[in-house]
């Protein structure tokens, strides 16, 4: 009673100054129950094996239970102080909402879009994955940080998000291949990381509004009027960072999914005629690459601005457009790079890829309401009917009705309708707006990274 009349006073005085402040996630543990107790004034007949039994559990039950009663006894805790860490932390969103947590991670103070993940596995390759830079990630599943991280999973060799969002941090760590818990990771990688906050009232915000922006916070001096300022004079539109995330030299990538993770028996039969591949780098994933290698690709892998000219001296059989943070619109050179290579060598966009290939055809992008992120989103192959379940990273769409004659739309997300892939069978260029590389997510999709070696072995075989 006492804790939820100070939490009302709280909501009060906030509201009192003008303040929203967003739904308190309560301390999970904040409430014990000594199961010792249940039953312990019944009295059947002395001596009875069910009276023994009884006797033996409470007598057990009392011993688990012993050492909260002596704490409370003995007042380790001082006047204030609580078994449980403190709120230290805010997410302050550009509507004017306050979201109160528990910090953990990098200390200081970052601003970003906030979006929500649906997966509810592969916190590790979503907080690795590129396409979040400039972005906060607010994870629908409520329980992070249980399998720990270690040192495969990997999506690049960095995180580049701003921060995490969660409901629970883990306690403990428990899986085999784990090497550090989350909380050190972030200190690491400089991610900072709430917790305790209603991430299931977040969404909602979030699906209702749309994507907004955030700052978050570990500075208790920056007050609601400073952060909603910063928030409010930050857009992810019209921001180019593929060049901010992409690597700045060409270098070879030959490594293919391990032996024990291969799935495709394309994939296991592929390799005996290698094909080279050259990848525009605007994020990529370590992922994409290694599928691209299982199925006997040698990728050379080049930076976002890397001239067109120079990847045809490369004489590729392919080439390959990645996923990547950002507006679509804000790259014109990437735009003009493909341009340049359509129609020349078969080429293959994904996510970021497929939105600059999109506009390479002709048509135009538009921002998402709160984008796709996940791994369960149903995908519609519009030739055959096949219905994929799909891992998707992205805000940006291509306007289907802005594409000349000629582009085909294969493949439509049944959640809304978007245009999830395209086949421009006149330049040899397919794309599609989701990762078929999952990690994390389903293997449906990864037929296409066969169809693409299947493009390039048909050009092989008109050349020679």
């Amino acid at each position: 009673m006492a804790t939820s009349m100070r939490a009302s006073g709280l909501r009060a005085s906030a509201s009192a100054a003008g303040v929203r402040v967003a739904p308190v996630a309560r301390p999970v543990g904040s409430i014990a129950t000594c199961s010792a107790s249940v039953g312990r004034n019944a009295t059947p007949a002395v001596g009875t094996p069910s009276v023994v039994h009884r006797q033996a559990r409470l007598s057990a039950g009392a011993r688990r239970c012993a050492p909260i009663s002596r704490v409370a006894a003995q007042g380790v805790y001082a006047a204030g102080d609580k078994p449980w860490k403190q709120k230290n932390a805010r997410l302050v969103l550009q509507d004017g909402s306050v979201w109160p947590g528990v910090g953990f991670g990098h200390t200081g103070t970052e601003v970003g879009e906030v979006v929500f993940n649906t997966s509810l596995t592969g916190y590790e390759e979503i907080m690795t994955d590129p396409s979040y830079k400039g972005q906060f990630v607010a994870f629908t599943c409520p329980h992070i940080g249980n399998v720990g991280i270690n040192n495969d999973d990997n999506e690049s060799a960095k995180c580049h998000l701003g921060a995490v969002i969660i409901r629970d941090l883990s306690l403990s760590v428990s899986n085999y291949r784990s090497r550090q818990d989350l909380d050190t990771f972030c200190k690491q990688q400089n991610v900072i990381g709430i917790s305790g906050v209603d991430t299931r009232q977040l969404t909602k915000v979030l699906r209702d509004t749309g994507a907004l922006v955030g700052v978050v916070t570990t500075d208790e001096t920056k007050t609601v009027d400073e952060l909603l300022k910063m928030a409010n004079s930050w857009s992810i539109e019209g921001k180019d960072l593929l060049s901010v995330v992409s690597c700045t030299e060409p270098y070879e990538w030959a490594k293919g999914t391990m032996p024990e993770w291969e799935f495709a028996s394309y994939a296991k039969a592929a390799g005996k005629v290698p094909y080279h591949v050259v990848a525009y780098d605007f994020g990529i994933k370590y992922n994409i690459l290694r599928r691209l290698a299982s199925y006997g690709c040698r990728i050379t892998v080049v930076p976002a601005q890397y001239p067109a000219a120079e990847v045809m001296k490369l004489n590729p059989d392919g080439v390959f457009f990645s996923n990547g943070p950002g507006d679509p619109s804000a790259a014109p050179y990437a735009v003009e790079n493909a341009k340049a290579i359509l129609g020349k060598k078969p080429v293959f966009g994904i996510c970021m890829g497929h939105q600059i290939l999109g506009q390479a055809f002709g048509g135009k992008t538009f921002k998402l309401k709160f984008g796709h992120h996940g791994g369960n989103h149903p995908i519609r192959h519009n030739p055959t009917g096949r219905i994929e379940i799909s891992a998707q990273n992205h805000n940006f769409a291509v306007d289907p009705t802005t594409l000349p004659e000629g582009v085909d739309v294969t493949h439509i997300n049944l959640n809304d309708g978007t245009c999830a892939g395209m086949l421009y069978a006149a330049k040899k260029a397919m794309t599609i707006q989701y990762h078929p590389e999952s990690s994390p997510g389903p293997h449906d999709a990864d037929i296409c990274f066969q169809q693409f070696v299947d493009m390039m072995k048909a050009d092989r075989a008109v050349a020679v």
